[in-house]
């Protein structure tokens, strides 16, 4: 049998990740065991804990770079800066309300698609949660601020965090709740996606 190296086991490791990464966002990581994981990733089931101590320790991880990928495209959205399509945060929620985002949770925003999983686990599951909060917080006040300086308007960095608070709490909800209904109600679904862009940043 040919030995396996230092790269078959990163990949090995990285397609672990990656398949989590889309199940446990579309299942929940409850729902998700450990034998389905590894066939989703193409190996056997006892070559979990060769690269994991436990599913949470994984979870762990997906939930870490699940945030990272999102963060990553809100940082070059704002980077970007305005355009056509309108400000750096009308264009976060147009995409983010969208209903490409709604109907691809396993590759979409872990805010919404992880949120009951990161109540109901541990510290660590909840710790990396927080982290992922927080760089949408950092981010949507610092755009905030720029806003307001742009405008020549005078925007106390506290409010600007509340406005912040306020916008993230509306898009994870309306996109959960858009979820919730869209197979048996989704007129219903669109409407509240629609309103959601409407009004989370006016």
């Amino acid at each position: 049998m040919p030995r396996i190296t230092k790269e078959d086991k990163a990949r090995n490791r990285q397609n672990i990740l990656e398949a989590a990464g889309r199940m446990f966002r579309s299942q929940g990581i409850d729902t998700v065991g450990i034998a389905e994981l590894m066939k989703e990733a193409g190996l056997t089931h006892g070559g979990f804990y060769n690269h994991f101590a436990s599913k949470n320790d994984l979870a762990v991880e997906v939930c870490g770079a699940s945030f990272a990928a999102s963060l990553g495209g809100l940082a070059r959205t704002i980077e970007d800066g305005p355009g056509p399509a309108g400000s750096p945060l009308q264009r976060v929620v147009a995409g983010y309300l969208s209903t490409a985002h709604r109907d691809a949770p396993d590759g979409g925003c872990p805010s919404a698609s992880l949120v009951t999983d990161a109540g109901r686990h541990g510290e660590a599951v909840q710790s990396a949660y927080a982290e992922g909060v927080e760089g949408y917080l950092t981010g949507f006040t610092a755009e905030f601020l720029r806003e307001a300086k742009e405008k020549g308007h005078d925007l106390d960095p506290a409010e600007a965090r509340h406005r912040a608070i306020r916008l993230l709490s509306e898009m994870v909800g309306a996109l959960m709740l858009a979820r919730a209904v869209c197979h048996v109600e989704p007129e219903l679904s669109d409407e509240i996606l629609q309103t959601g862009r409407s009004h989370a940043h006016d």
